[in-house]
């Protein structure tokens, strides 16, 4: 369908074999990443709720950690600002920051580092 619908455009490329082969591929490339995306979101939705073991809920201070939040760059409180204290999901957060969803996505990642880094040289020296 995706050969057909390509072919049907004003500015259609020359459809050859090699063609015809690069889209059946990517679109099999499509497929299975969208069956592992349905089986990693199968397999989160049947975890008990209580089943994630990550112990930093359990000694986050949330005095230390808005100290923390506050030693980080302007973009950098905001994503996390906007991603976990609103709860926006990252697309919002992307087109609040004026970014695109693979650079937030990013930018969060990032931002959780440094902000667990921060977190914890605080906690070594005493806050």
């Amino acid at each position: 369908m995706a050969a057909v619908a390509a072919a049907r455009r004003p500015s259609a490329p020359e459809i050859t074999v090699a063609w015809l082969v690069g889209v059946a591929r990517h679109k099999l490339a499509d497929h299975w990443r969208r069956s592992a995306r349905e089986e990693r979101n199968q397999a989160v939705a049947a975890r008990p709720v209580g089943a994630v073991d990550d112990p930093w809920d359990e000694w986050l201070d949330a005095e230390a950690a808005y100290a923390a939040l506050r030693c980080l760059s302007p973009y950098q409180r905001a994503a996390l600002t906007l991603r976990y204290l609103d709860g926006l999901p990252v697309a919002e957060v992307a087109e609040h920051l004026g970014r695109s969803v693979h650079a937030t996505e990013t930018l969060l990642a990032r931002s959780r580092a440094a902000l667990r880094l921060v977190y914890q040289e605080e906690g070594r020296h005493g806050r």
